[in-house]
């Protein structure tokens, strides 16, 4: 029998709360617990983790909408840009009457105000207008007519058109309520010709913007085609493109518009004029991309994955448009924002200097046209309307560029 005493052994109870602690001698262990400070700095760091887990599997393209969206201006911008685009594909429905509907005794018809109440309910209306013609100057006068009240309301129903050319309607987003009226409602005033100026600057928008989206998608063609292969391949189709280009950007703007305005036959159709007006312009919009297109091609063309798809057999063409290409769209986008401001300014302007589009065309050099005058300008100020539309439409693409370009590099500060 061995001698030495055995130590005595606790009762051990176990704990319903923590199975995993015990009682010992009725004394019931603290599970332990980390600081408040603790578990919140733990709290921060899963966060933080999930965060990053997230950034790392997200595309590109979700990285960049992620950083454009913090811009408020630049969202703001592309609502206001998608707005436009959406006149830009029915202006009909946002006209209120025939953009050609012509009535000299209309002429210079001012802004008409909207009143939004009326007998203490939300009803607009727009007050009447009638004009007495000077007797010294013969100069017609219009005055307001609040006695009459042309009620005016949403989707109206007016002159017959068709959506997109397919879909006959006559629905339009405002006018007269009473069909009788509708030829009293000018929103915007009218012109020497009396035609209105709401209905003719929805369309005028459809042409102006067309004209610089379309010269800029061109460009953007020929820039990535002609700056890929001086890039890429380099040697004497490099020398050839780039002579071309430094051959097209030493040419004066003013006189070569000149020329080709000469050119142009004057008995061509407006949308001949169109036409060769966006082929012009892309011609002398896409040495800017292309020389950029090159030089991310002398740099790409040495990187690994390029040689790895040469390496796997990859045809060159290949290599260009699902390799190289997609590796810097985003600038392209944003690139490509910010030119199509300058094709509108540019087409504004020749068709303002007589140079672009001339009339019956719509768009808003054209319009501008109407304010060349001086006389005529002091009688009718709001034939000015366009060029702010034209500022806004400038400022929103720009904003809207200058968001995607700093949203193209998610991962910058």
């Amino acid at each position: 029998m061995d001698s030495r005493e055995e130590p005595n052994e606790l009762p051990i109870l176990e704990n319903p709360d923590h199975p995993d602690l015990a009682e010992v001698d009725g004394v019931v262990p603290v599970p332990p617990t980390l600081p408040v400070e603790s578990a919140s700095a733990t709290e921060e760091l899963l966060v933080a983790n999930q965060e990053e887990e997230r950034i790392s599997i997200a595309s590109n393209w979700t990285l960049v909408w992620w950083r454009f969206r913090k811009n408020k201006l630049a969202v703001l911008s592309g609502l206001i840009l998608i707005f436009l685009v959406i006149i830009v594909l029915v202006p009909e429905f946002f006209a209120t009457m025939d953009p050609e509907d012509t009535d000299a005794r209309l002429a210079f018809i001012p802004i008409q105000s909207v009143h939004w109440i009326d007998e203490g309910r939300l009803k607009p209306w727009v007050p009447g207008v009638v004009g007495k013609r000077d007797p010294v100057t013969l100069k017609m006068i219009w005055t307001v007519d609040e006695s009459e009240k042309v009620y005016i309301k949403l989707f109206a129903e007016g002159y017959s058109y068709k959506i997109l050319g397919l879909i006959d309607s006559n629905l339009h987003l405002i006018g007269a309520a009473d069909p009788e009226q509708a030829g009293k409602v000018f929103l915007l005033g009218t012109d020497r010709l009396g035609r209105d100026q709401w209905s003719r600057l929805a369309y005028a928008t459809r042409i102006s913007m067309t004209i610089g989206m379309i010269s800029v998608g061109v460009s953007i063609v020929l820039g990535l085609i002609l700056g890929g292969i001086s890039g890429y391949f380099g040697g004497w189709p490099d020398m050839v493109i780039q002579r071309l280009i430094e051959l097209l950007q030493s040419l004066p703007t003013i006189p070569i518009w000149l020329a080709l305005t000469a050119a142009l036959p004057r008995t061509w159709s407006p949308e001949k004029v169109f036409f060769a007006i966006t082929i012009i312009l892309a011609l002398r919009g896409w040495t800017t991309l292309a020389r950029e297109v090159r030089g991310r091609f002398l740099s790409l063309r040495e990187e690994d994955f390029v040689l790895a798809a040469e390496l796997a057999g990859c045809s060159q063409a290949r290599i260009i448009l699902v390799h190289m290409i997609p590796t810097f769209t985003s600038h392209i986008i944003a690139t490509s924002t910010l030119a199509i401001p300058v094709m509108i300014v540019t087409e504004t302007s020749l068709s303002f200097l007589g140079l672009g589009l001339r009339p019956p065309a719509i768009s808003w050099g054209v319009m501008l046209q109407e304010a060349q005058n001086i006389q005529t300008l002091a009688l009718a100020p709001w034939l000015l309307l366009p060029g702010v539309v034209v500022i806004v439409a400038v400022l929103v693409f720009n904003l809207v560029g200058d968001g995607l370009r700093d949203a193209a590099d998610p991962y910058s500060n």
